[in-house]
């Protein structure tokens, strides 16, 4: 079987590719990666000698994706994944649109010029900022959790696929999203297969950690480096709330995604409530392991933070039998111990 893997020097690609090869025999994986992410290229080597042919391709490129070689399975690891990207100078709203959404554009038609699968990694960030922000919450030891309340795709679980889209959700969500309807009236026209995986907040070693992104990956760096650090909106108290997941968790179910079978097309891949946790837990957690220091504290949130946002994978749990393997105490120190052993990783990954 082969596999083209965008985004494959990123943090979640490159894992992915490393576990699928690990996982399954008679995988050929072509990686494609721009190498535009601080850090990507540290897992260039690495991934060349598990036998991944890396091309320099940047997808947004029309022209350079319809001459890649003919493949089974295109997987769609690689984006801007920053909910600021586009508004916080550092990035344009075209480039965001460019690679979120053009890139999408150009590999469907690559699909449907070689009848191959496509599998998107998308998001949970494809949610109505306003309803998640509206949600009434409580405080509960050291954690918002949502109050009683009758919303549509919100249990004590988390938040459901059927939770609501409306804008806005960010132009990084956005983008995912139009990415989503694309890819499902791409298969629906073309008669391709075609995937959604709604993923939480991925962590793990090796991941480009920043503030606006990887947040357990930064936190945990920049506390054991002694770097500021500030929890940000709502109470000022680090009460929010992420769950987590390991992407090599993903590869379970993005297995037997290409060997087909009868399922929604759309569905949750992530830690849920049983691997979510606050700042200030993990605080407490890098505390423990790092020893104490202060965090500042500014109550102005900044644009389209939530207070709570935790994914209830019930669908892909029913559909494909499956849980996540690798727990939230595991997760958290495979990424101390790379710390450890990385101490300018932060600098590396241009947090």
């Amino acid at each position: 079987m082969k596999i083209l893997l965008t985004g494959a020097c990123g943090f979640a690609g490159s894992t992915i590719a490393e576990t699928l090869l690990a996982a399954h025999d008679g995988i050929e994986i072509t990686g494609l990666d721009n190498f535009i992410r601080p850090g990507s290229e540290s897992n260039r080597q690495r991934l060349a000698a598990l036998g991944v042919k890396l091309i320099h391709t940047d997808i947004r490129s029309a022209s350079d994706v319809a001459a890649l070689p003919a493949t089974d399975w295109v997987l769609d690891c690689a984006a801007n994944p920053s909910v600021l990207a586009g508004v916080d100078g550092r990035t344009s709203s075209r480039q965001l649109l460019e690679h979120n959404l053009g890139g999408t554009i150009n590999l469907l038609e690559y699909c449907k010029d070689h009848r191959a699968g496509f599998i998107l990694l998308s998001t949970s960030r494809v949610y109505s900022i306003a309803a998640l922000a509206g949600l009434k919450m409580e405080v509960a030891g050291e954690v918002f959790r949502p109050a009683a309340q009758e919303i549509r795709g919100l249990s004590a679980e988390g938040v459901s696929e059927e939770f609501s889209t409306e804008a806005p959700v960010s132009l990084y969500g956005a983008a995912k999203l139009a990415s989503e309807q694309l890819a499902l009236e791409y298969g629906a026209t073309f008669d391709l297969p075609v995937w959604i995986n709604r993923c939480g907040v991925l962590a793990g070693a090796g991941q480009f950690g920043k503030a606006d992104q990887g947040i357990f990956s930064f936190w945990i760096h920049s506390w054991r480096a002694g770097r500021p650090l500030k929890y940000i909106g709502f109470d000022g108290l680090g009460h929010q709330v992420r769950d987590c997941l390991h992407p090599r968790d993903l590869v379970p179910v993005l297995l037997r995604q290409m060997a087909g079978g009868n399922a929604p097309r759309v569905q949750h891949l992530s830690g849920g409530i049983g691997q979510s946790m606050s700042l200030r837990q993990l605080s407490a957690w890098c505390a423990g392991r790092f020893g104490v220091r202060e965090v500042a504290s500014d109550p102005v949130p900044r644009p389209f933070d939530v207070p709570w946002l935790v994914l209830d994978a019930a669908r892909a749990r029913t559909a494909w039998e499956w849980r996540p393997e690798i727990g939230l105490a595991e997760i958290l120190e495979e990424i101390a111990a790379h710390a450890e052993a990385n101490p300018h990783w932060l600098d590396l990954a241009g947090a």
